[in-house]
């Protein structure tokens, strides 16, 4: 029983968040009446509580993303489909029509406190595929440098079960680990992980702080408690499991209260799961693990420039070895052959050998069109 009682850490604060990505439960955003959700139910005024926790973060300096579930829930209500399991292509038809809504509603609640919502729509195979995740990573950074609250869904309009992640706990677990978060908090219809299902065992034991994940704790998983919500406590341990390896504190908490994050720093019961290491180590060593696929050399002035943390620029490359794609991993050698990097790079081995040498501004005369500015970015390197 020691992850039971090893709990003397302390959990960590969102006040203290410099990344934080948010869940927000099917359950949480429409209203659970069939009358209210076939008119196309938001619950609007919790919507409006969010952004106001939002707003407050952002003016910490907290930069946020909300990975959102509801688009299919409301567009079943707005087309009237019936309540129950819906065949695929019904599904992608409500999510089609609920993400317009769901993009809007978001759009009008941060708008009053200035900030600009974007919507990301993503499938397994954006995290899954190398390139399409860089490109996602790089999208989501972007994005948060200007300022915004990317509101991320499962685009289910096109997604398949070969392409999908199947629930938002997952779905965000992988975007905090992609986005380098150091918290993640799923809001839900539970204030955590107890011991047993509360509802049916009166000794049920609330955990406040879950040190490791271990089988004696995944035993403790139940079932979805909800009838609008995919994912139970099992797919929120799974969510846990990637967090925690990628360096992400999360916590399971409940949304079913107004203003859900300004609960919990004031105290509301959660269960955190504590990060295993920090964001930028977890990155690190999953790159430095990868087998390479080819390899750059690099003059001295780059070779200076990489050792001091700058990221890794066409003219500073003096030759290009092996066959890799967009997102594959190479090792980066000095003028002497030793190995002094290793790291993701964002042009193919052709397209490196035609940059090689050259100035950033000159990729789009080169290539035919625009591209990044560095070959590696320093985000995605090893020294």
């Amino acid at each position: 029983m020691a992850t039971l009682t090893s709990l003397a850490a302390q959990p960590p604060r969102i006040a203290e968040a410099r990344r934080l990505v948010v869940k927000i439960g099917s359950a949480l955003l429409v209203e659970g009446s069939s009358a209210a959700r076939e008119a196309g139910g938001l619950r609007a005024e919790w919507l409006h509580s969010l952004a106001r926790d939002v707003a407050a973060l952002a003016a910490r300096g907290t930069q946020v993303i909300l990975v959102s579930s509801g688009s299919i829930a409301l567009g079943r209500g707005l087309l009237h489909l019936p309540q129950g399991v819906l065949p695929l292509e019904q599904n992608q038809a409500a999510a089609a029509v609920g993400q317009i809504r769901l993009a809007r509603a978001y759009e009008e609640a941060l708008a009053p406190h200035g900030i600009t919502a974007a919507q990301v729509l993503m499938t397994l195979e954006d995290t899954a595929d190398r390139r399409r995740y860089l490109n996602a990573r790089a999208t989501l950074e972007t994005l948060l440098s200007l300022g915004t609250v990317p509101i991320v869904n499962e685009n289910d309009t096109v997604a398949t079960d070969e392409i999908r992640f199947g629930d938002n706990d997952r779905l965000a677990a992988q975007i905090a680990v992609t986005v380098g978060a150091d918290q993640l908090v799923l809001l839900s219809d539970v204030d955590g992980l107890y011991t047993a299902n509360p509802q049916t065992d009166p000794t049920a034991r609330h955990l406040p702080l879950v040190p490791e994940i271990t089988p004696e704790i995944e035993a403790m998983a139940g079932d979805p408690v909800s009838g609008l919500s995919k994912g139970g406590m099992k797919t929120k341990l799974m969510a846990a499991r990637v967090a925690v390896a990628g360096g992400c504190a999360m916590a399971i908490a409940t949304g079913q209260v107004p203003r859900p994050l300004k609960a919990i720093e004031d105290g509301a019961r959660v269960t955190w799961f504590a990060a295993q290491d920090d964001p930028q180590a977890a990155r690190k060593r999953w790159i430095a693990a990868m087998k390479p696929r080819g390899s750059l050399t690099v003059d001295a002035g780059a070779a200076q420039a990489l050792a001091r943390g700058k990221s890794l620029l066409p003219a500073g490359v003096t030759a290009v070895s092996g066959r890799f794609g967009r997102g594959e991993p190479v090792t980066v050698h000095a003028p002497d052959g030793t190995t002094i990097a290793k790291g993701l790079t964002r042009y193919t081995a052709d397209e490196a050998r035609q940059l090689l040498g050259h100035r950033s501004d000159e990729i789009e005369t080169i290539l035919g069109y625009p591209g990044r500015a560095a070959l590696i970015h320093r985000d995605d390197m090893v020294v």
